[in-house]
This record gives structure tokens, C-alpha cells and sequence, in this order.
């Protein structure tokens, strides 16, 4: 699917919103978790931080319940090489398959109703702190992870991953704050 955002020279945020769909905020979530996540990628001065405004943005959406998923146009127009988007593709491929066959709905009660306003809040909260988390070394990988599992549980109604992913939001706060005072 991404793959297919990737035949011209330069890939941009809308030919892989375009690729993967509008309509749900858990993909958007996803790809900036695992951008965030990647050791190389998500440890790029200012990567961290342009991921958290994306995710920002998607938890504000999330809390007020958007229909459609929404990004500014100058977000939408930032882009990369087509070569980096097929290596990541590339990279994302194998462990994909993985988690598919982990994944299914188990207590949906953490993924509906009331929970994705904590959900949101927690990728908020976590947002707003990239741009400290790039003080500390490999920290914002640890949001790129929070990112990921909320994005996962919203995707697969798996209420046990949201509940994993409060528990990691909490450790890594707690490692931030320790680190930076």
C-alpha cells in the first residue's frame, strides 16, 4: 500500500495519508509511532518533535470524535525520497506480519467510549514532550512505542494494549522528568 506512494522521486505526508486511507486516525497514529520509534529515523533532530505536532493534531481529532482525519497544508506537503519510504516499507514488512498474528480484540472497554479521551490525552501529554525528549538520548523513541501501542489497540480493538501502553506512557514520563531535573 505505502509502497505504492513510493513509484515517484519524492513520497509526501498526502500520498501516504492518500495510500493508507483518511478516515481513521489509528494508521496516522501508527506511522508517526513507528517513525518515531525507528533508531535511525526517530532520533533526527526535530523528527521527534514534527511527529509530535502530527500526533497532537490526531489526539485532538481523537478527543472530539472527527469523522475525518485533517493536517494542515504545509504538514501535508512535507515529503522524503521515495528510497527511504521503500526502505522503511522494506524494514516494517517482517515484524508486520508478526504483530498481526498477536493482535485481536480482547476488553474493547479500554479502546471505546470514555477511554480514547484517555487515550488521546496520553498521546497529547506525550506530544507536547517531544521537544524535551530530544535532550534525552533515545527517548523519544520510547513515545514513538506509546504511539504505536495506542495506534495498534485502536486499530484492533485491543484493550490489552492500550492498558500496556498507559503503563509505558507512565515509565516514560517518569524516565523524562528524572533525566531532565
Amino acid at each position: 500500500m505505502l509502497e505504492v506512494a513510493a513509484d515517484t522521486s519524492e513520497v509526501s505526508l498526502r500520498d501516504v495519508l492518500s495510500s493508507i486511507g483518511r478516515r481513521s486516525l489509528g494508521p496516522v497514529l501508527l506511522l508517526t509511532g513507528l517513525v518515531t520509534l525507528a533508531p535511525i529515523i526517530g532520533n533526527v533532530p526535530g523528527v521527534p518533535t514534527m511527529m509530535g505536532l502530527i500526533v497532537l493534531l490526531t489526539a485532538a481529532q481523537l478527543a472530539t470524535h472527527a469523522e475525518h482525519f485533517w493536517l494542515p497544508r504545509w504538514l501535508l506537503n512535507r515529503s522524503v525520497s521515495s528510497e527511504k519510504m521503500c526502505k522503511a516499507v522494506t524494514a516494517i514488512r517482517q515484524p508486520s506480519r508478526f504483530i498481526d498474528r498477536l493482535l485481536k480484540p480482547r476488553p474493547s472497554v479500554m479502546v471505546r467510549g470514555t477511554s480514547r479521551y484517555a487515550i488521546a490525552l496520553a498521546c497529547g501529554v506525550t506530544a507536547l514532550m517531544t521537544p524535551m525528549m530530544e535532550f534525552v538520548p533515545f527517548s523519544a523513541n520510547g513515545a514513538g512505542m506509546i504511539w504505536t501501542l495506542f495506534a495498534l489497540a485502536l486499530i484492533t480493538r485491543d484493550g490489552v494494549l492500550a492498558l500496556l501502553g498507559f503503563c509505558v506512557t507512565g515509565g516514560v514520563i517518569v524516565i523524562i522528568v528524572a533525566n531532565l531535573f
